[in-house]
C-alpha cells in the first residue's frame, strides 16, 4: 500500500532498491520527492543525486555510479528512468543492457546507495526473469488510480501536511466539484488550507467559496438538479454557463456523456456488476460510478433512453443549424418539468 511505503520512507526505514511503476504520475512524483527529502540534505543534492535515462544509458553505467562512494555525504540516490527491459514493449532503445550485471548488484547492493527504478508503465512483464528478480529484491510500489477509500485517506494526509483537518462532507463535495485528479486536488487543498490557516477545519462553506468549478463539474451539478427535478435551478446554471460564453454544443456534449454514464451504470448494475467492475469496464473512476449509481436510482430505464434520444436529436439539430442552439437545451430542460 502507498501509505505504508510513505510511512516507512518518512521514518527513514529505507530499502537499497525501489521499483515504482504505474501510470498515476502524481503518486510516482510524490514518492520520488519523499525519497529525496528523506535521504539527502539540501547541500548533498548537487553531488549525490543522479538521474539516468535507461533508454539512452546502459544499466552498467548507472551501477558503476551506485558503487562509487558518495561525495561529502552518507548516501547517494539514483533515479533510473524508462527500464523498458521490464516490459513486453518493443522499443527503440539506443543501448544494450548487461542485465547479468544488474542481477549481481541486486544480490549485494552498495550500502551507501539507494537506486529507484521509475517505470511509467501500466504493466510489467511478469514472465521476464529480471522483472521477477527485481520484484523479489526491491521495495515495490504500483502507482495506480486510488480507490475512493484510499483517495480520501490521501486527502486527509494532504490536509494534515498543511496543518488542517477535513470535514467529511467537505471532502465529498470537493470530489464532486474538483474530480479525482490528484494534481487538481492538491492545488485546491493547499489553497483552502492557506485560506483557513493551520489548526483549522476545511468545511463545506470553504469548499463552496473557494473551489473552482470546471465546465464538467458545473454540468454535473446541472445534471444533479435535473435528476432531482429541480428544473428552475438547472436552468439558472445553464444560463450562467451561457454568460460565461460556454458553447451550447459543448454543454450538450457533456450533459449527454453524463446521462449516458448514468444509463450505463444502471444497466450494468442490473446485470449484477459491482461498482469497481463497472468502473473498470467503463474506464472511469469508481467515485464517478458511485455518484452515477445514486442518480440512476431516480430515473427509470425508459426515462433515460428517452432523454438520450432527445439529446441526440438536439445534437443533430445544432450541427445542421435547424434550430437556435441555446433554445434547444432550454426546451429539453423545460420538457423534464412536465
Amino acid at each position: 500500500m502507498i501509505f505504508d511505503l510513505w510511512k516507512k520512507i518518512k521514518r527513514k526505514e529505507l530499502s537499497p532498491v525501489y521499483l515504482l511503476y504505474g501510470t498515476e504520475t502524481f503518486l510516482i512524483n510524490e514518492t520520488k520527492q519523499l525519497l529525496t527529502d528523506a535521504i539527502l540534505n539540501e547541500e548533498d543534492i548537487e553531488f549525490n543525486l543522479s538521474s539516468f535515462d535507461l533508454a539512452e544509458t546502459p544499466i552498467e553505467m548507472a551501477l558503476e555510479d551506485a558503487e562509487t562512494l558518495p561525495f561529502m555525504g552518507e548516501k547517494k540516490l539514483l533515479f533510473l528512468h524508462n527500464p523498458h527491459f521490464l516490459t513486453a514493449e518493443k522499443t527503440k532503445d539506443k543501448v544494450e543492457h548487461n542485465l547479468a550485471r544488474l542481477e549481481t548488484y541486486l544480490k549485494e547492493p552498495a550500502p551507501y546507495s539507494i537506486i529507484v527504478f521509475m517505470a511509467p508503465y501500466e504493466k510489467l512483464d511478469e514472465r521476464k526473469k529480471m522483472t521477477k528478480e527485481l520484484k523479489k529484491k526491491a521495495a515495490v510500489f504500483e502507482a495506480k488510480k486510488l480507490t475512493e477509500a484510499d483517495l480520501k485517506k490521501w486527502m486527509v494526509a494532504r490536509a494534515d501536511f498543511n496543518g488542517v483537518t477535513f470535514d467529511p462532507k467537505a471532502m465529498d463535495l470537493l470530489l464532486v466539484l474538483a474530480g479525482t485528479n490528484l494534481f487538481m486536488l492538491t492545488s485546491e487543498i493547499d489553497k483552502m488550507a492557506l485560506y483557513v490557516g493551520r489548526g483549522h477545519i476545511i468545511d463545506v462553506k470553504t469548499v463552496e467559496s473557494l473551489v473552482a468549478r470546471s465546465l464538467e463539474q458545473n454540468i454535473f451539478t446541472l445534471v444533479d438538479k435535473i435528476v432531482g427535478r429541480k428544473i428552475e435551478e438547472a436552468l439558472r446554471i445553464y444560463y450562467d454557463l451561457l454568460k460565461l460564453n460556454e458553447e451550447p454544443i459543448k454543454i450538450l456534449a457533456v450533459i449527454t456523456n453524463q446521462i449516458r454514464l448514468i444509463y450505463q451504470v444502471k444497466e450494468l448494475g442490473k446485470r449484477g456488476y459491482g461498482q469497481n467492475q463497472i468502473a473498470s469496464h467503463l474506464k472511469v473512476h469508481p467515485f464517478r460510478v458511485k455518484l452515477a449509481a445514486g442518480q440512476a436510482r431516480k430515473f427509470s430505464e425508459d426515462e433515460l433512453i428517452g432523454l438520450i434520444k432527445q439529446l441526440a436529436e438536439a445534437d443533430y439539430k445544432m450541427k445542421t443549424g435547424a434550430m437556435n442552439k441555446e433554445l434547444l437545451i432550454e426546451l429539453i430542460l423545460l420538457k423534464l418539468q412536465q
